[in-house]
């Protein structure tokens, strides 16, 4: 007997100023080439209730739409693991795009190691001029321990050595670790220090993902670099990640393995 396609689950959260960019988020997607046995489901959420994602997009059996009450990205990458498959979810804003076999590539990691909870990849900046600049600060390919990411964090002044927006996460440790913070920004962020300090995770050195630098993007907002609010978002993340260590939640422990 056939056995069902395995599902990797690619969530992402809208709001109005993004939306002329999801046609180039979908294009990516579409031209993913997966291992045998295996498919994608698109959850896009709206941050907002006025239908106007869900009328942008094409019609595609394997797109899921839904709406929320306005409550920032992480209220709307959470909602939207209501209609979450399979055993991988995958991270893709709406702004960005996914490189040529890039949820391969994660696939391939997490099928190959029980170990490994989570994925991270090379990321390209994706200029205005449409030239691209990969990040300075990537690590060497390979493993990351449980602990590692956090510490490199600290050690420089808050910036993560890896990018958060090309996170894939097993589904069971992603619904074990809350969802996204409830944050107005750095919810990925504080996703990834999560579960970095659960179990090891993966830097892939082929880039993944390109990453769209443009005037509406949230991190160009004055709002985000308010240096009291971003003091705020750092406590909350660093006693999330005290907590589960005074928990005794690491490495040590089982690692979720999907469903």
């Amino acid at each position: 007997m056939r056995r069902p396609p395995q599902t990797i689950s690619v969530v992402t959260p809208v709001h109005p100023a993004s939306i002329p960019y999801l046609a180039d988020a979908y294009a990516s997607l579409r031209d993913q080439r997966l291992p045998a046995g295996w498919q994608w489901r698109w959850l896009v959420q709206e941050d907002g209730q006025t239908g106007t994602v869900a009328a942008a997009l094409p019609d595609d059996p394997r797109i899921s739409t839904g709406t929320n009450r306005p409550g920032g990205p992480g209220v709307t990458r959470t909602m939207a693991l209501s209609r979450a498959e399979g055993s991988l979810v995958k991270v893709l804003d709406a702004d960005d795009r996914l490189t040529p076999d890039a949820l391969a590539r994660d696939i391939a990691v997490l099928t190959a190691d029980p170990t490994v909870g989570w994925t991270t990849a090379a990321a390209l900046d994706l200029l205005s001029d449409h030239s691209t600049v990969r990040m300075a600060t990537d690590p060497p390919g390979g493993r990351l321990p449980a602990g590692t990411v956090h510490r490199s964090w600290q050690e420089d002044a808050y910036r993560l050595p890896v990018h958060p927006a090309t996170l894939c996460i097993r589904t069971d440790l992603l619904l074990a670790l809350g969802g996204w913070l409830a944050l107005p920004a750095s919810e990925d962020t504080g996703l990834l220090l999560a579960a970095s300090t659960v179990c090891d995770g993966h830097f892939i050195d082929e880039p993944g993902l390109l990453y769209r630098k443009w005037p509406g993007q949230m991190t160009n907002q004055q709002a985000h670099w308010s240096p009291t609010e971003r003091a705020d978002r750092i406590q909350v993340i660093e006693s999330r990640v005290a907590a589960l260590a005074r928990l005794g939640i690491g490495p040590t422990s089982s690692t979720p393995q999907g469903r």
